[in-house]
Formats: structure tokens, sequence, C-alpha cells
């Protein structure tokens, strides 16, 4: 079953940490950084080397979740004299500080990206980097590698450059504070702007038949000494801001493949079946799909606050499954070329504080940018680069997914034996008398087993907490009645092909 998004809001707790500190260790996830690591990057943070160009007075904005401090993007939007639409879009310049073949550089190979716990983070660099010298922070001086995307008035990419530069952040929002801010009118001319240029590309989107998921995050809250699940569904802000970094992204690969090196993020296409195992459970879920509807399409009209939507937009992931990178050198085409979810040539460039590949993608985007030849430190280690990034992915993967089981079954614990209204969202093949219940409260999905004949696939139902062991990450439920309630029909409202 494909697994949320997961962040914990102000809660800890012994039997929870305890249990998070086993998973570090059992995963055997990278500890406390080397002592040369440290000092070499304490030496980098005290003298970065400066770049040629001052763009400090462009009022650069950054958008990250609350408490946020490894800040990778900035930006300022304003309208062109002519028509159409600039973005400035800065990113840490991470290379700046990381010498090749240094002590850093040894150690961010080996730690790849950044991990997410809900107690702590581990970060890929060392804190007095990313989230010190390297971070785009507000009111700091910072190097970049500052992009400049001038966009048409239908918001397609016309004009593309990136070069080191000087930059200053003016402002750290947040999304629900830009959201407001949008919604009331209030928000500045440049931040305005976010939503016009957002929802351009996120028409230019639909156009290509790409796809974005706006997957609820699941929350635990601390509340009354205890715990709380809740789903927090996407803001349009989120789709606005991941459209700028997609762009940059979609910008960031044609560079590359103009230059004849690179890497790409790349993904393929559904395999067979897939598409019709989602039609079974949008019917399983009263989600009504015409056959005319493309796949794309519904999944726009969806609202990730409705539970069943939710559960289904969950399913979707699936299709997500796949991705990798793509390397390609000396003007050969690659093959994959194209993420199948974006529809286009795409790239991991914006998140380099958080994620290895992204410094090495900036450094070629800005060589290609200026005619020039790629570095031969980041040219050399593009062979390496998926194997690491894959096997990176994996340890990311295997965290979330453990500490969203962990999480969930230390929050259950004392509710063992309780019911809870639930809607079957899933139920293996093999044996139907298994399968995936969604809670809408607390916001749980977890297994269920049916000893008494199959699971009604689709249909609400009450069940009973069998099991809920933080030890062992497991939670467990049962139907607590032999009779179901159906499932109120879903209908959104899908545009056509």
């Amino acid at each position: 079953m494909p697994r949320r998004h997961m962040h914990m809001a102000g809660a800890d707790g012994a039997a929870l940490g305890a249990a998070l500190r086993g998973l570090r260790t059992r995963l055997d996830v990278p500890g406390a950084f080397p002592a040369e690591v440290l000092a070499e990057a304490e030496r980098a943070a005290a003298a970065p080397p400066p770049p040629a160009e001052d763009a400090t007075g462009i009022p650069l904005f950054t958008i990250d979740p609350p408490g946020a401090v490894d800040l990778d993007q900035a930006m300022h939007l304003e309208r062109r004299s002519g028509g159409g639409y600039r973005v400035h879009y800065a990113i840490a310049d991470v290379a700046a500080f990381v010498t090749p073949g240094g002590a850093l550089d040894a150690e961010a190979h080996r730690r790849v990206t950044t991990l997410y716990f809900p107690d702590l983070r581990v970060p890929l660099h060392p804190p007095v980097l990313s989230e010190g010298a390297a971070s785009l922070l507000p009111d700091r001086t910072r190097p970049a590698l500052l992009w400049r995307l001038d966009l048409d008035s239908d918001g397609r990419v016309e004009g593309t450059d990136v070069r080191r530069a000087l930059v200053r952040s003016r402002a750290r929002l947040d999304y629900e504070g830009v959201q407001k801010a949008v919604d009331t009118g209030t928000a500045e001319p440049a931040l305005a702007l976010l939503k016009d240029i957002g929802t351009l590309r996120e028409a230019l989107e639909t156009e290509r038949g790409g796809i974005s998921l706006n997957v609820p995050e699941q929350e635990v809250v601390a509340q009354d000494g205890s715990y709380r699940l809740a789903y927090r569904a996407p803001l349009p802000a989120d789709g606005w801001n991941a459209q700028v970094s997609l762009m940059t992204g979609m910008a960031a690969a044609d560079l590359m493949l103009a230059s004849g090196t690179g890497i790409l993020r790349t993904l393929p296409p559904a395999p067979d079946g897939a598409v019709g195992r989602l039609r079974r459970a949008a019917k399983a879920l009263r989600i009504d799909w015409p056959h005319h509807v493309p796949y794309a399409a519904l999944v726009r009209s969806l609202d990730p606050r409705l539970p069943a939507h939710a559960a289904f937009l969950q399913e979707c992931t699936a299709l997500l499954r796949g991705a990798g990178y793509t390397v390609f050198t000396g003007g050969e085409r690659p093959d994959p070329a194209v993420h199948a979810a974006v529809a286009a040539p795409y790239t991991h460039c914006t998140a380099p504080l958080r994620r290895l590949a992204d410094r090495y993608a900036g450094e070629l985007c800005l060589a290609a940018a200026a005619g020039a030849a790629a570095p031969a430190w980041a040219a050399e280690a593009l062979v390496a680069l998926p194997r690491e990034m894959q096997e990176g992915a994996r340890l990311a993967n295997s965290v979330e997914r453990e500490c969203v089981d962990l999480v969930e079954a230390a929050v259950l614990r004392d509710r063992v034996g309780e019911t809870f209204e639930a809607t079957v969202i899933d139920v293996e093949e093999r044996d139907p008398r298994i399968g995936t219940v969604h809670l809408e409260d607390p916001a749980v999905v977890g297994r269920a087993e049916s000893p008494a004949g199959p699971l009604p696939l689709g249909d609400r139902i009450r069940v009973r907490l069998t099991r809920a062991d933080p030890g062992t990450a497991k939670i467990l439920f049962a139907p607590a009645q032999a009779r179901h309630v159906p499932a109120r029909p879903t209908r959104p409202s899908a545009a056509g092909p």
C-alpha cells in the first residue's frame, strides 16, 4: 500500500522516541558527522568563493513549511514590459562549499539524501552549511545559482539563463500565509503573481498530459498529553509553488539535453494493467470515472479533503513507481528521456541541500548555459550517480514507511479493542480476506484481516483494532460486524479528454 507523507508537529514520547532510535539503528542511518567533515564544513562556511555577479537587489522570498531552516530555493516574480513574465529562481549553491574529492564530498555521497523522522532530521550536509552558510535564509547574503526564466503570456518558457550570483532573500513565507495573502488580496505584487504563473503552468501541464498528485500529508499532533492523527490536504499555493520548481527542472533538462551531457529524472509509462486496477479501485470507492475521461483529468477533479478521494489518490501513487535517473554523455540521446508524470524531460536540480544529484545537475546546467564543457569532476561522477541515488531513495522510502507504521502504532497503542468507521480501499487478489482499510478519524491506513470471509472492497464498515505495537511497528484491524454499510457515491465533475 502506498504510504502517506508524514511529519510530526510538536509531539514526542518515551516509547515512541525509543522505537525511533531503534529504527535508526536497524536501518543503519548515518549518525553524527565525522570530525574531519565538520572541520571542512566550518572552513567552507567561513569563506565561500564569492561569485562575480551581485544580484542582491532582487527582492527574493522563500516559501517553506513553518520552522524550516534548510532553504534551497528563493524566487521573485514580475511582469515583463513587453508582455509575459520573468521568474528569478535562486537555488542554494552547495558546490561553492564542497570541494570535489574532499571529506565533505565523500560524506555527501555516503548519505545521498536528507532523511526525515518524526523527531529529528538527518541532514545530507552538516548544519553549519544546510541550516547556515548555504541556506537561503532571510536577510542573509548567500551564493546561489540564479535562474532567469522568461515566460510568454501563456506561461511557456521562451528564454532560460542560469549563472552564479550573490542573492539576498527578503522574506521567509509559509504556505498557509501565502494562501491567505493571495485569497484576501493582500499579497505583494510579486507574490500575487505566484497564483497567475502557477495556474498557467498547471494548464500547460494538463495540455501536455502531465499529472501532479495532491496527496494529503499525515500529521501527528500533540493533544492533551497524547497524540492525534490528521490529514492535511495540500493548498493551491502548494501546487503553484511546485509548478515553479517543476518548470525549472524542465528548463534544466532542456539545457543539458542541448549540451549532450546530463542527468535526468525519468519515469517509464505505467505498466499494462495499472490503469485498469485504478479503475477497479475507483469503482470500489464509488468514484465516477466515465470511460471517455482520461486518468489525468479524473485526478485533477478530485478533492483530497474527501476521504474516498484521498484514498484513491494514495492508490494513484502506484503509477509513480519505477522512477530513476538516466545519465548521458558524449551527445547521445538518453533512453529513457521523459518523466511520465511530468510528460516531458525533467531533472532534479532545485534541492541541493537535501539531495545529492541536484548539485551535479546545477553544475552541468551552468556549463551548458555558458556554452562551456562540463566540469570534469561533475561529468566523471555521473556514471555512479543513478545507483547512489537509487540506494539513497530506497533508504528514504524505508524510513518513511516504517516511521508511519511506528507513529500509527504509538498513537493507537491504548485503543486496542475500540471500533472505528473505515473504508475498505484494497483487497488482496490471492486472499480477499486480507486488505487495507482507510480510517477517517484518526487518519490511519492499516492492514485488516477478516477470518469470516472476504472484505467488501469499497464499502464502509466498522473495524476493531486488534493490535497496535510500536515495538513491531504494526497495527491490525478486523471487521467488527458482519454487515457492512455501503459507501456514499462520490461523483467529481471530471473534465473531458
